[in-house]
């Protein structure tokens, strides 16, 4: 019996049929089936079909009399079905790489559930993928088996077939079929999730959703929105253990039928009548409308006054259209003075002694330019430091200026130095005499710059013209490694000189001693006989918020007291939003990464460049990559980090949270094939981080002086406290290495 049947439902549509069908069977998993179902359609589909399925004895190709609606094909294809799990995908969407072995497993972790939600991206007609809302649900959800009564939010995953897995008997049983009909397929979706005795999520995105160019279609009668509805809160007021969901069915449908509402233009008035009557057969007794204005147009929709919702509609459009009007005159005034008094400036001599730093777009005080800013202060001295940063406190007590101020403009015109690990903006110019030094932010494990072409979703919105002009704005290129240099000299090419002098955030790491490790740990309030486990993700394009690739109060809760899981948001992200737990502590908000880094014990990441910088510690790393399939093919990478090979994997490798859990306790974090992966790394990546790389590069860019060639560092000693199941601490150097 195959795992898997995925129903595929044709109609015109040849030329999105091919890609579709092969993502499917170009996954690694085998025990698959494939139903295409054509109903007669006159491009030529069913002939795509019947080849597709004389070269793959995994497809089946059905074809039916008549043409039909796409629910009563996927009901045909569904009826023959033979694998355990049904899962539906539609002609111009494409599955994932890796997307069934996640699928399968996540299946097995949660004891085969009735059905199992999964993520997808969207992308939109000419456009690149993109994150969903559907993620952050499924995140929210983490690894518990539930059903829909017990997680209503689960009502928030888009209302589609092609975005679960659902168990074939309970279908069968259950009598879930789609019928025809404009929303058979939302109501199908939702029908399911509440039917479902077993409901399961996993936030990886599986399938991309790649919205076709939208086409005149036949009018319909947004009534049956309306009826469609009506059906399914009457099915539902009819099982008694869904009570609990008729006020959340309610309310999405309330959305849903406001969102309708914009398309019926000519049966408005009897579309709101019709609203009306479903509200008053299913509103639940005591339900409250939301606020703002949706909440106020839904109930005016509800309560049947069409005259007065159309009338606040113009007042709310009118008031649109003014509101950016005054925005757009009082920005271009303010665009013009800006721009005639920074040309002013630009004709005044360069201030020789003046050096402006930036960090992650004016984030605050922080990486290699804050390390250079103290190594120049300290080595020159006559050279001023000022800061641009998007928030005065921001500042930590620098000389700052605030971007779009006057300050701000005369900065920019008449420095010499220009410090930043990101680009300054576009509009700056840059003068002769003017030296911009590049420090970057991580070694690149992902694909950057040019490299970034042949990934469209990772150079979504990105103006390769406009990138290139900033590029060779650059004098000075920093390196941490020959890595480094190989891929900036691809990714980035220019006349820009590189200067492998290793990161100077990373000297702290060959600098600190065990008095100022243990600070920084008092600080964190982190006790002296206390593991601390980092947990530092990156960002993923197809994300919306931090990653939710790990269920974090099962670890802490199975790690126990004795660790503390410190957990550090990429920086795009506000907080991690954690809950509140003992052994979990939110440091996204931290200034400085590196003190997170000595502080903690361990690190797990994905396919974040701390793994870099962690490095340098020579402590334990675990890569967490449950999406690695996914992340290098949108994304792309430099090399296979999870290959095993010496110099590429830092340490253990796992896919999902039980596994994370069984690393952390059993040893198999630290063991000594993990340990020779992570001296390869080190040596790979870490050979210039001596201490000394601040001061190579005060001396070389502000200084005129020639560069020395980095040396190894001996670092100090500090006692690491053991893992659940080990006796004894052992010690270790500040970098983490076993004494002898």
């Amino acid at each position: 019996m195959p795992r898997f049947t995925v129903v595929v439902p044709v109609h015109e549509a040849r030329g999105l049929l091919r890609e579709c069908m092969e993502s499917v069977l170009r996954q690694r998993l085998a025990e698959i089936e494939v139903i295409g179902v054509d109903d007669g359609s006159v491009d030529g589909s069913g002939r795509l079909l019947d080849e597709l399925a004389a070269a793959d004895p995994r497809v089946r190709a059905v074809h039916l009399a008549a043409p039909v609606s796409a629910g009563e094909r996927r009901d045909a294809g569904a009826g023959q079905a033979r694998g355990e799990y049904l899962l539906f995908l539609e002609p111009g969407l494409v599955q994932l790489p890796g997307a069934l072995d996640a699928i399968d497993g996540r299946l097995k972790a949660a004891g085969d559930p009735d059905v199992l939600l999964f993520g997808h991206l969207r992308t939109p007609f000419l456009g690149t993928a993109e994150p969903t809302r559907s993620l952050d649900v499924l995140r929210a959800a983490g690894d518990a088996v539930t059903t829909a009564a017990g997680r209503p939010g689960l009502l928030g995953v888009a209302p589609v077939s092609w975005n679960r897995a659902v168990r074939r008997e309970f279908w069968r049983d259950g009598g879930l079929r789609f019928g025809p009909g404009e929303r058979a397929e939302a109501m199908w979706a939702l029908g399911s999730l509440i039917a479902a005795g077993s409901v399961a999520a996993l936030a990886t995105p599986c399938v991309d959703h790649r919205q076709q160019r939208p086409l005149p279609g036949a009018h319909q009668d947004r009534r049956e929105v309306v009826a469609a509805y009506d059906a399914l809160l009457a099915d539902v007021a009819a099982r008694p253990r869904a009570k609990d969901l008729r006020g959340p069915l309610y309310a999405l449908a309330v959305r849903e039928l406001l969102k309708t509402y914009a398309g019926a233009r000519g049966q408005r008035r009897a579309y709101v009548r019709a609203v009306a009557a479903f509200s008053r057969a299913h509103r639940p007794v005591g339900h409250r409308a939301s606020g703002g204005r949706s909440g106020v147009r839904g109930r005016l929709l509800t309560e049947g006054r069409s005259l007065t919702l159309a009338a606040l509609d113009r007042a709310l459009a009118a008031r649109r259209r003014l509101r950016s009007r005054v925005r757009a005159l009082r920005k271009s005034g303010l665009r013009a003075l800006f721009r005639h008094y920074y040309r002013l400036q630009r004709l005044l001599p360069l201030d020789p002694r003046l050096a402006v730093y930036a960090s992650y777009w004016n984030r605050g005080v922080s990486c290699n330019p804050a390390a250079v800013h103290r190594k120049a202060a300290e080595l020159a001295p006559h050279i001023k430091g000022v800061w641009v940063v998007a928030r005065a406190e921001a500042a930590d007590g620098h000389a700052f200026v605030l971007p779009d101020t006057l300050a701000y403009w005369r900065l920019m015109a008449r420095a010499r130095y220009f410090v930043n690990n990101v680009n300054f903006p576009d509009h700056l110019v840059k003068r002769p005499g003017q030296l911009h030094l590049q420090t970057h932010h991580g070694t690149p494990l992902k694909r950057m710059g040019l490299d970034q072409l042949a990934y469209p979703a990772a150079a979504k919105g990105f103006s390769f013209r406009r990138f290139l002009g900033r590029v060779d704005r650059w004098d000075w290129s920093l390196s941490a490694n020959p890595h480094s240099t190989e891929t900036w000299s691809r990714a980035y090419p220019s006349a820009v000189r590189h200067l492998e002098s290793g990161y100077p955030r990373n000297d702290v790491y060959a600098t600190a001693t065990a008095e100022s490790v243990a600070a920084v740990r008092r600080s964190l309030g982190i006790a002296p006989d206390r593991r601390a486990i980092l947990y530092a993700p990156t960002h993923r394009e197809y994300e919306r918020g931090f990653s939710g690739a790990v269920d974090l109060v099962r670890v802490a809760d199975a790690l126990g007291p004795g660790t503390l899981l410190l957990v550090r948001a990429h920086y795009f992200y506000a907080s991690a939003g954690l809950p509140e737990h003992p052994g979990l502590l939110d440091v996204s908000a931290h200034p400085r990464v590196e003190e997170l880094c000595l502080a903690a014990d361990a690190l797990v990441t994905d396919y974040s460049s701390v793994m870099f910088d962690y490095a340098n510690l020579d402590r334990p790393i675990v890569v967490h990559a449950p999406d690695w399939e996914v992340y290098r093919t949108v994304r792309g990478v430099c090399f296979d980090l999870l290959s095993g090979r010496p110099g590429d994997t830092p340490g253990a490798v796992t896919t999902s949270t039980d596994e994370l859990i069984s690393c952390l306790r059993d040893g198999g974090w630290d063991s000594r094939a993990n340990a020779v992966l992570r001296a390869a790394f080190r040596e790979r990546f870490c050979a210039y981080d001596d201490g000394r790389a601040a001061e190579r590069v005060v001396r070389t860019v502000f200084l005129g002086e020639p560069a020395d060639v980095p040396a190894p560092v001996e670092p100090v000693r500090r006692a690491v406290p053991p893992l659940p199941g080990q006796t004894g601490a052992r010690r270790v150097t500040a970098a983490g290495r076993p004494s002898p």
